[in-house]
This record gives C-alpha cells, sequence and structure tokens, in this order.
C-alpha cells in the first residue's frame, strides 16, 4: 500500500518519519510522495585514466572519485553520459514497518537526466541522506542548482515491522551517511 499525502503528514506529525528540514511543506508534500531537493555536494567518477574499476578497492584511495562541493547559488553541470553521484539535502529516518522507492521528478527526467541507476529502494530503518545515482542521457550538458527539488520518496507500508531493519545492529554499510557515498561493495562478505 502507498501512503497518501495525508498519511505521510500524520507519520510525520507524530515523528514516526523523518524528513527534515521540510522548508516548504505545501510544495514538497505531493499526493502520494514527498519532493527531496538536491545537496551541494557530489561524488564525481575520475574515469578516462581508469582502464577498469576494481570492486575490491574503495574508489576514492584508488583515485577513481573526488568530492566536489557547490557553493550555495552556483550549480554543477552534469555532461552528457556523465554518472556522478549526488545526495539529497534532506535527513531522512524510516520506521521498521515503510520503505521508500527514490524517483525522478517528471520536470527532471524530461532533461534526460536520470536520479538513480539501480539503488532506487530504501530500507525500513534506515537513516541519513539519500545517495542519488546522477545521469545525464541526454546530448547537452544540464546544470543542477543545490537545493533544487530533484527527487521524490514514495512510501510503501509493510505488512509487519521488519525484525532485523536497516542499521547498525545488522552492520548496514551506508547507515547514518551524511552526504553522497560511493560504493562500499568492497565490505561485503563472501
Amino acid at each position: 500500500m502507498i501512503l497518501s499525502d495525508r498519511d505521510i503528514a500524520h507519520r510525520l506529525e507524530d515523528g514516526e518519519l523523518e524528513i527534515d528540514p521540510i522548508t516548504d511543506r505545501d510544495l514538497q508534500l505531493q499526493p502520494a510522495s514527498v519532493d527531496l531537493r538536491l545537496g551541494n555536494t557530489f561524488v564525481v567518477y575520475k574515469l578516462p585514466h581508469v582502464a577498469c574499476i576494481d570492486t575490491r578497492d574503495d574508489p576514492a584511495e584508488a583515485g577513481y572519485t573526488e568530492t566536489v562541493t557547490v557553493d550555495d547559488g552556483d550549480g554543477f553541470i552534469l555532461h552528457p553520459g556523465e554518472f556522478v553521484l549526488g545526495a539529497t539535502h534532506e535527513w531522512v529516518g524510516l520506521p521498521d514497518d515503510l520503505v521508500a522507492r527514490v524517483e525522478g521528478r517528471s520536470s527532471i527526467g524530461r532533461l534526460a537526466v536520470v536520479v538513480h541507476a539501480t539503488a532506487g529502494f530504501i530500507d525500513p530503518g534506515f537513516q541519513g541522506r539519500i545517495t542519488l545515482e546522477l545521469s545525464n542521457l541526454g546530448r547537452v550538458a544540464v546544470k543542477l542548482y543545490p537545493g533544487m527539488r530533484i527527487s521524490q520518496l514514495v512510501f510503501h507500508e509493510m505488512t509487519s515491522p521488519a525484525e532485523r531493519p536497516y542499521g547498525p545492529a545488522r552492520g548496514s554499510k551506508y547507515f547514518g551517511q551524511e552526504g553522497p557515498v560511493a560504493s562500499r561493495i568492497r565490505e561485503d562478505e563472501g
């Protein structure tokens, strides 16, 4: 079941669902989702000099990535074919009985920008800023601005609360992330 605006508002007011800050509730709270804004930090892949990304490497230590911070009022240019990681401005905390899906806003999609490649699912118990997998599928660069509404969260109620929600107790790799976080697949067991 997808939560309506009424259900989302109720969960926010009760403190069961955390989205902070919501600066303009009337604008951000949609009929069946919440619009999230773009943060100002980006992880940019520097791949022309890399023959292969090794999944056992730390991307930053291996020199695959660099972090770029954009000042307020300035834009970040996403070039055609480019893939970068961004993050939501908002901190999100899900209760143990909700999951969420990150979706791109249609206005962004109509510019050929996608906000997630495959990681659009947010587990129950997640807390942190959501990493966005930004790609420009178009043929011209697109300038993105920190603070712009870039994605939306759609909430689904589970049949019962998770027995082992996402978080420190299960060793979740991205719990509490403050900005865009590159892959930590190297930490997988087995």
